[in-house]
């Protein structure tokens, strides 16, 4: 460095972030769905405030298991009658094997004392987790707000933007 041409003092600071952590849901996958809730609930453990914004097929992972559907057009109705309704109903994304291999997942999580999907979820929300479905991807999966959890907000991408800008973390899983 020439001693007669100094650097300027710099000052570069990161921008200031909440303890905030936002999290995509976007595969209907069991096992990505339950990764993505034990990240949210060991956040929440430590002190961090979580948002999961559910869009395309992790729409399926709030589905309730019965509800009545109401009236849909005819590409709605099929999409709800092939897409699983509920946590309970997901399948692993490897190793399915016709379902033995979720079967088997769920038989070791429950032998090993592993919170199941569904407990995970009850978790999180009665936790202070906040839930976010995608109306875009409500709209084009024929998905209702009365087929979703009870308690689960709708928002559009500015929802999660939003949320992300405020965010340490963001996960898309």
């Amino acid at each position: 460095m020439n001693s007669s041409n100094p650097a300027p003092d710099v000052q570069v600071s990161a921008p200031e972030t909440n303890d905030q952590m936002t999290i995509i849901v976007f595969s209907g996958d069991l096992d990505k769905a339950l990764a993505a809730f034990v990240i949210a609930n060991g956040a929440l453990a430590m002190d961090t405030k979580v948002t999961m914004f559910f869009a395309f097929w992790g729409l399926n992972v709030l589905r309730k298991e019965n509800a009545a559907a109401p009236a849909k057009d005819f590409l709605s109705t099929m999409f709800g009658w092939m897409m699983p309704k509920g946590a309970n109903r997901l399948k692993l994304s490897k190793m399915n094997m016709g379902g033995m291999g979720t079967r088997m997942m769920k038989f070791v999580m429950r032998r090993k004392k592993v919170y199941s999907l569904p407990q995970l979820i009850e978790t999180a929300q009665a936790s202070g987790v906040r839930f976010v479905a995608c109306t875009m991807s409500m709209d084009v999966m024929g998905i209702t707000k009365e087929e979703l959890l009870d308690g689960v907000e709708l928002g559009g991408v500015a929802t999660f933007i939003g949320d992300a800008s405020q965010s340490k973390s963001t996960l898309f899983i």
